[in-house]
């Protein structure tokens, strides 16, 4: 298996990251601010915990992880451009991108579940 590193999904959900941090400095929310950067730090985080593992079904499980963080990120955008924590248009680029990188989980997920089904023939 690559590094996690070499992953694009790794480097765009830790540039989302990133932009989050940078996006949130000013909000003086802390809580949702606290809970946004969570689950934003969840997704890179996830990925290269799971692929430390050594463990194909331990790499499953933490690109799970990453998904569902990945859908509980959405949520907090949602929210925070509606109360005005993010500008709409700011916002709906971060949505789309967080979605994107759910989409890569997903079709990472299914590429080493059809790799260890075939392993398995």
């Amino acid at each position: 298996m690559d590094a996690f590193e070499n992953l694009e999904v790794w480097k765009r959900s830790s540039r989302l990251c990133v932009e989050l941090y940078s996006a949130l400095a000013l909000c003086r929310d802390a809580g949702f601010k606290d809970q946004v950067t969570r689950a934003a730090l969840s997704v890179p985080s996830n990925i290269a915990e799971g692929y430390e593992r050594d463990s194909k079904r331990e790499l499953m499980r933490f690109l799970r992880i990453a998904k569902g963080s990945c859908g509980e990120l959405r949520t907090q955008l949602y929210i925070g451009s509606r109360i005005g924590y993010i500008q709409t248009s700011h916002c709906k680029r971060l949505i789309a991108e967080a979605w994107d990188l759910s989409r890569m989980l997903h079709a990472l997920i299914q590429s080493i579940a059809r790799a260890d089904t075939e392993s398995e023939a």
